[in-house]
């Protein structure tokens, strides 16, 4: 293999499809290795549509739309990293050898709704999920409940990110809210949702798992330590690394990850989220693409997530050595204002063993994340502290 030289006629051209905050750090890491980066996404200045040699601004959802531009831009390799995008037209676009995509089109496509990917993990690969059932009406959502997922339970949509429309019910009165606030929040597809019964699991993780080349040339399984997180319905607002955890536990965390990744095959990294009781184990999610609980790694690995992407897709060695225990703390927006100010990073940064990445979002709102603060320490009790003192400090203004 060779990489080339960006804005040349050798360079290695790779396409992501969003450009987010997750995306932005995948194009530095991109870009650190020589290779030229179309950043794409639904609307002009997104965070990697600061760094990337290019830009476009697309809806991505929109499949004639989507296909030609790949067809005018054609990169070696595409790489989507959020699940709002036209998938169907991605698989055959692969189908007929037009673009290769990260990790494989089917990949992008079946985890690009929870419908697919639990599908495939609880009735093709035989994992152990919770009881779940889907519903196009709140009245198929009330039968489903009603009929054996009982009281409490989650309600998803089936296709969104960050946790956008999910909620907790506790009870019959709570449901139709519940239904409400779903359809609202898909992004496609709006109108059908996932029911999940709750598990009364002690902690979740995030399991980051990569699959890179061996010097052989086949694709070998790599795991980061496990991630622990906190989510407010359903949205990350704290990690950190590594989560503590019996060697049966992880062993079984681990094995479910490897089922799924090794079914969705390619090469790159996989956020596989699961939850833990003791020694018992349930898939939850996967995500192909860096996961948002583990920014953390910025701050506690050897190569962080996103290296480990642009390594594994690039056909690169890697490495998930730990290098010491660190955490995450979200710093949302708090107001609802264009190209808003942030006081008190200094003071922030004043709280040992910190960092802070502010994502230039051109709009914030009130819950979005706008920036995460990380710190590592002597354990994940006195780096987590930390986090959250430095994500505390910073104050957004309008």
């Amino acid at each position: 293999m060779y990489l080339g030289t960006p804005n040349t006629a050798s360079a290695t051209r790779v396409m992501l499809l969003g450009a987010g905050e997750l995306g932005k750090e995948v194009i530095i890491a991109l870009q650190r290795l020589g290779v030229e980066v179309t950043a794409v996404d639904r609307y002009d200045g997104a965070p990697g549509h600061q760094v990337a040699h290019h830009t476009q601004c697309i809806d991505m959802t929109n499949g004639n739309v989507l296909s030609r531009l790949i067809d005018s831009e054609k990169p070696h390799l595409v790489v989507p990293e959020i699940e709002a995008i036209a998938t169907e037209t991605l698989m055959q676009l692969e189908k007929e050898g037009l673009c290769t995509v990260i990790p494989t089109a089917r990949a992008a496509n079946l985890t690009m709704n929870r419908e697919g990917i639990r599908r495939l993990a609880a009735e093709t690969l035989k994992l152990p999920t919770s009881p779940y059932a889907f519903a196009d009406s709140f009245e198929a959502l009330k039968k489903a409940v009603d009929g054996g997922i009982g009281y409490p339970c989650v309600v998803k949509p089936v296709m969104s990110s960050s946790g956008k429309g999910q909620s907790k019910v506790d009870g019959p009165d709570d449901l139709k809210a519940a239904w409400d606030y779903a359809k609202e929040s898909g992004r496609v597809n709006k109108g059908r949702v996932i029911v999940e019964g709750f598990i009364d699991f002690d902690y979740e993780i995030t399991q980051l798992t990569v699959r890179a080349l061996g010097a052989d040339g086949a694709p070998h399984t790599h795991f980061c330590e496990p991630i622990g997180h906190v989510q407010v319905k359903g949205d990350y607002v704290e990690s950190w690394q590594p989560q503590p955890m019996g060697k049966l536990a992880l062993d079984k965390a681990r094995a479910i990850a490897k089922a799924v990744t090794d079914d969705l095959g390619g090469l790159g990294l996989y956020g596989v989220e699961c939850f833990v009781k003791g020694d018992d184990v349930w898939f939850s999610e996967v995500s192909p693409r860096p996961h948002d609980t583990g920014m953390v790694t910025m701050v506690t690995q050897r190569q962080n997530e996103f290296e480990l992407h642009a390594r594994a897709i690039l056909g690169l060695p890697v490495d998930t050595t730990l290098r010491n225990p660190g955490a995450s703390a979200v710093i949302y927006g708090g107001v609802e204002a264009k190209g808003i100010r942030f006081e008190g990073v200094d003071k922030a940064l004043q709280v040992p063993g910190t960092e802070i990445r502010l994502f230039g979002k051109p709009r914030a709102y009130e819950r979005r994340r706008m920036g995460v603060a990380l710190a590592e320490g002597a354990d994940i009790e006195e780096a987590r502290q930390r986090a959250k003192e430095a994500a505390g400090r910073v104050k957004p203004l309008a």
